[in-house]
This record gives structure tokens, C-alpha cells and sequence, in this order.
């Protein structure tokens, strides 16, 4: 008989298999073992039960707990990602809309639902991109960031926007889409322009202002020198010169002002060509000779260590910079001497370094002092500027057109025993075995006559006169024009060595009369040679003027040597050699 304090799995195995204990009482202690592991697996059972049931419990509050986690993260993403001032949207690889926040909605002025699935060109317009760019492979595999400015009409006003966007990957390193923002910068844009346009009135203003003052100028300076080419009385020597001084000295700071100002808004490009140096030292070398005479001082060149001849570089902004140096030197120095000392500091890789120093024997300058004298409209000190004059805008000039070519000006200086300004600049070595100057016959004029028939276009009386006074001084042949289509009429008639073309005239202006003349079928006539003259202080005038194939430019107010020197290098004597 089955027991029935047996486990039920092992009586009803027992009842099965027809076994009686009373019969077999040998399995009797078996049979216990067996019914003991049976409990004891319901035990083991039970609690392993309960331990699940535990963990379930456990688990279920975790995941609860983990499900209002995420949905309040995503819904205060959903709430940053909807209150950010900008767009963020994504793409795929197309540039299909798979995302958009409420920005687009206000901005646009389209639905999300009508913009996912859409592509990015159904909202961009080809005109309203800033720089003209293409479209069309914008979202490209080959562009992993992307950066655009465009404009947007809404409500019939305008937006600008700036695009930023870049490549996104998936889990398996492979491009998916592209990610990005549109960003509202109207305010941004509409302030730019307005400087743009303010930028633009004031050049516009520093050129027609400069242009009023530079054509009276004109009259005083160019009458003051032919007075003073003519026999005039000895008494009036001191006043002639002191005229000329004072109208040169006003063209100097009007000079003064508008390169300060090109340098300022970044107008100043380094123009590098073939040039000799030995040329502009000798060029230099004479022309503050003269000056320095004249106030009785001694002026010195000195070149130390095989100075090269023929070097690559800006030799207009050298000239300016060791002009405005020695002028400074002049000024500041009352007896004693001013010296140019050029040194050689070596040649590597076809570049040579030069050191330049300007060392004057003048008033000094303190050490407190020195650390200001580089910034602009500022001088040594106030009695400074009331006994010498100037706009303390030569050594920040000088200084600034260093720094455009990686160099710096450096001075040392002690009140009353003069001042050293100098700097080191690198230039290339030229190849070429001589290099052309036009200038080299820019020697100390002597006024002989020349052979040249001059074309004048002129409009202004006052700039006439001077010159028709300048060119009876120096026998040359002329005919007055004024305005473009007057020019036109004359040149038609008559054969001319050289054409004079003021660029501001009535009907025809100076660029538009020199591209009708460049036109002409007579080949003879078309390249004839154009210089401009210009009172304007357009700072693209040497752009502008060759791009009409011109052949070069003079300002106003003429400077008679250089005028003379021009004439004479068109002159029919000096084409034949």
C-alpha cells in the first residue's frame, strides 16, 4: 500500500507502478529518500517562486519608473528643441525634411506636416542665396559642413537666415542624413548693410570732398609755381615760398587722412613688382638732398653689405613709408644732419633682408612718449603739434604698411639727441638683369622745350590755366577739350604725342571717352597713350584706370616736375632713342 504521507508525484508514480511496501520492505528506506528530495525540490521550488515574484515586482516599478523618466526628458526636448529662437531640422541623404521643430512653422510660414518628406530646394530659393552659390549639390556626401547665408520673404517683409548643417553616421559608421540649424539673423544682416552703405557714403563723401578740396588747391599750388618760374621781385621770395609750403603741406595732410583711412577699412593691397633699388635710394637720395639744403642740414645715404639691385616688392608703399620717415626728420630737426643707412642682413632661398634706419639729429623723443607716437592722430605732445604742425598720422601710417608685409617699426630716441627709426622687411630677388624704370629720366628738370602735341581734357577753368601756363613755359603744342564728346570731335581732326583725360566731365567722362578711343578701327589712333588726371581719392584708381587701358594717372594738384618729366617721357625726342 501506498503511504499517504508520500509526496503526491511519488504516490501516484508508486500507485502506478503497483508496488507494496508490506511485500518489498527493503525499498521502504529508498522510497523515504526519494519522497525527502521531493519535498525538499518543493521548497526550493517555492522560494525561487517568490524571488521571481520579487525581481517581477521589482523590475515592473524600475521600468515604470524608467517609462515617466523618458517621456518627461522627452518631453522637455520636445519643449527645448520647440521654444529655440532657431530651426533644427534633419535630413536624409537626399535632403528630404525627416525632422523639423515649431521654429519652421514661424519662420516659414508652412505646416511640419507639409514640410517632412519634402526636399530642402522646394524652400530655398536660387536668388535669395548669399554668394550666388549652387544648390544643388548643397546636401553632398563630399561636404561634411555646411555654411550659407539666404533671405526669406514673409508677410511681405524681409529675412535673412544663416544655414549651418553637417554629415551624421549611423551605429555602423555609414552616412545617414545631415543635422542643422537656421538661425534668424536679420538684425545681424539689415546692420551690416547699413555699415556697408554708410562705408559706402563715406568714401563717396572722402572722395568728393577730396576732390573740392584738391581743385582749388590746384589753382594755389600751380600758380604759386609759375610765379615762382617767372621772374618775380626779390621780396617776394619769402612769400612764394611760403605759399607753395603751406599748399603742399595741406595736400600732405589731406594725403595723410585718406591713406589712414584706406589702411583702416582694409583697402591697402601689397602690389609686388621688379624695381631697383639702387634707383629709388639715388631717387630718394636727391630729393631730400634738395629739402635738407634748404634748411641747412646735411643729408646721408649710406648702404652697407652689397645692397642687391633688382628686388621684388611694393616700391610705392616703401616709398611711402621712408618718405614719411625722412619728412618726420626733417621736421623735427633744426641743425645737424638726417641719414638713410640701408644695410644687407643676408640671402636665403633668393630672399634678401634689409635694414632700414632713418637717424636724425633733432628734438628726440622721451621714453614715455615713444609708447604712444605710433597711434594714430597722435604726437609727442600737445606743444608739438602747436610749434610743428601735422596730424600724427605719418609714423601709425608707416607703421600699419609695415605690419601689412611682416614687418614692424621699431625707434630709439632721447630728448635732444635725435631719434633712430628703423625696421627690417624681406624682399625677393628679381632674375632679371636690369629692370625698366620710367622713371630714370626723372632727374632734376631743367625746363627745356618739348617736342609733344598734348590733347587736354579739362573741364575746370582754373586747372586749364595752369597748365596753358606751364605749357607756354615749356613750348609744348595743345588743344583744350571740355568734356568727352568735345575730345572726341578734336581727336578726329587731329593728330596728338598724348591725351591728358580729366575723369570727371560733363556728358562723356574720362573712362567712358578712353573706351570709345580704344575702340577705333584706326589702330594708330586707338593706342594712343591716356594718362588720367584725377583729383578724386578713389582708392581703386590705379585698378580702375588700367582695367580701361589707360596708361597711367596724375594727380591733382599737379606737381610741375612730374609733369614735366611725363611729357617729356611721351615726347617725340625721347620715343626715338
Amino acid at each position: 500500500m501506498v503511504k499517504n504521507e508520500y509526496h503526491r508525484l511519488l504516490n501516484r508514480q508508486l500507485k502506478k507502478a503497483g508496488l507494496d511496501f508490506l511485500e518489498n520492505p527493503r525499498f521502504f528506506e529508498f522510497i523515504n529518500m526519494v519522497n525527502d528530495a521531493y519535498k525538499s525540490f518543493d521548497k526550493d521550488i517555492k522560494h525561487i517562486e517568490n524571488i521571481l515574484e520579487q525581481n517581477s515586482k521589482e523590475l515592473f516599478a524600475a521600468n515604470k519608473k524608467l517609462t515617466l523618466e523618458r517621456d518627461h526628458t522627452k518631453t522637455q526636448l520636445e519643449n527645448i528643441v520647440d521654444n529655440v529662437s532657431g530651426v533644427i531640422f534633419k535630413t536624409d541623404l537626399k535632403g528630404n525634411f525627416t525632422f523639423l521643430n515649431s521654429a519652421w512653422v514661424e519662420y516659414s510660414g508652412i505646416s511640419i506636416e507639409e514640410s517632412i518628406g519634402k526636399n530642402f530646394k522646394e524652400f530655398l530659393k536660387r536668388d535669395g542665396i548669399e554668394g550666388k552659390r549652387i544648390i544643388n549639390n548643397m546636401f553632398s556626401l563630399k561636404k561634411k559642413h555646411i555654411k550659407l547665408i539666404f533671405k526669406h520673404e514673409k508677410d511681405g517683409g524681409l529675412m535673412w537666415f544663416e544655414l549651418k548643417s553637417k554629415l551624421i553616421v549611423n551605429r555602423e559608421g555609414e552616412p545617414s542624413g545631415f543635422i542643422g540649424t537656421i538661425t534668424d539673423i536679420t538684425n545681424l544682416k539689415v546692420t551690416e548693410i547699413e555699415l556697408q552703405k554708410a562705408s559706402k557714403s563715406k568714401d563717396e563723401f572722402l572722395s568728393t570732398m577730396s576732390h573740392e578740396i584738391r581743385t582749388p588747391l590746384n589753382a594755389v599750388t600751380g600758380l604759386t609755381n609759375i610765379l615762382l618760374m617767372e621772374d618775380h621781385l626779390p621780396e617776394q621770395i619769402e612769400n612764394l615760398k611760403a605759399l607753395k609750403y603751406s599748399g603742399e603741406h595741406l595736400l600732405g595732410l589731406i594725403n595723410d587722412l585718406l591713406d589712414f583711412d584706406k589702411i583702416k577699412s582694409g583697402k591697402v593691397k601689397i602690389i609686388e613688382d621688379d624695381f631697383s633699388l639702387n634707383y629709388f635710394l639715388e631717387n630718394i637720395k636727391t630729393h631730400f638732398t634738395l629739402r635738407s639744403e634748404e634748411k641747412g642740414l646735411v643729408f646721408k645715404l649710406i648702404q652697407k653689405n652689397d645692397i642687391p639691385n633688382n628686388i621684388i616688392g611694393d616700391k610705392l608703399k616703401l616709398t611711402q613709408i621712408i618718405k614719411n620717415l625722412l619728412s618726420n626728420s626733417l621736421k623735427f630737426t633744426e641743425t645737424g644732419s638726417i641719414t638713410l643707412s640701408v644695410k644687407n642682413l643676408g640671402i636665403k632661398k633668393n630672399k634678401v633682408k634689409l635694414k632700414f634706419k632713418v637717424i636724425d639729429t633733432g628734438i628726440g623723443i622721451s621714453k614715455k612718449e615713444q609708447e604712444s607716437i605710433f597711434e594714430s592722430f597722435i604726437q609727442a605732445n600737445s606743444k608739438t603739434s602747436v610749434k610743428y604742425g601735422g596730424t600724427g598720422l605719418g609714423l601709425s601710417i608707416s607703421k600699419k604698411l609695415l605690419n601689412l608685409q611682416g614687418s614692424d617699426l621699431k625707434v630709439k630716441s632721447q630728448l635732444k639727441k635725435g631719434s633712430t627709426f628703423s625696421f627690417v622687411i624681406e624682399y625677393k630677388i628679381s632674375n632679371r638683369l636690369n629692370v625698366f624704370e620710367p622713371e630714370m629720366i626723372k632727374m632734376q628738370p631743367d625746363y627745356e622745350p618739348i617736342t609733344i602735341n598734348v590733347l587736354v581734357a579739362e573741364d575746370n577753368k582754373l586747372n586749364t590755366l595752369i597748365l596753358k601756363r606751364f605749357f607756354l613755359k615749356w613750348n609744348v603744342k595743345y588743344k583744350i577739350a571740355e568734356s568727352g564728346k568735345e575730345v572726341l570731335a578734336i581727336y578726329k581732326d587731329f593728330d596728338f604725342d598724348l591725351i591728358l583725360m580729366d575723369l570727371q566731365m560733363p556728358e562723356l567722362n574720362g573712362y567712358e571717352t578712353t573706351k570709345i578711343i580704344r575702340a577705333l578701327p584706326n589702330k594708330q589712333k586707338a593706342n594712343i597713350p591716356i594718362i588720367a588726371l584725377t583729383a578724386f581719392a578713389q582708392t581703386d584708381i590705379k585698378r580702375k584706370t588700367k582695367l580701361h587701358k589707360m596708361n597711367g594717372f596724375m594727380s591733382k594738384p599737379f606737381n610741375p616736375e612730374k609733369l614735366y618729366l611725363l611729357l617729356k617721357s611721351y615726347s617725340r625726342e625721347y620715343c626715338k632713342k
